[in-house]
């Protein structure tokens, strides 16, 4: 397995693949919801004009997190 990061430190254009959720409580439980389980795959889309939140494709679907909520997601670059 190669290293991990945060997926807030994804490049734009990126794809990682999620194996490990660090979050807690009913923000676990909404990652968890979103579809974001060890093995999935996200693409970082693009940053708002401020640079947060971030759009990411996960499953097919775009959703924007925030820094804070994407630090919490470790991921392994693809």
């Amino acid at each position: 397995m190669g290293s991990l990061i945060p997926l807030h430190h994804l490049s734009i254009g990126s794809s990682g693949q999620v194996r490990k959720l660090t979050a807690n409580g009913s923000t676990r439980r909404r990652m968890l919801d979103l579809g974001l389980i060890q093995g999935t795959r996200v693409e970082a889309l693009q940053k708002s004009p401020s640079g947060d939140p971030i759009a990411y494709e996960i499953r097919g679907a775009v959703i924007a997190l925030r820094s804070e909520e994407a630090s919490q997601i470790l991921v392994e670059l693809v």
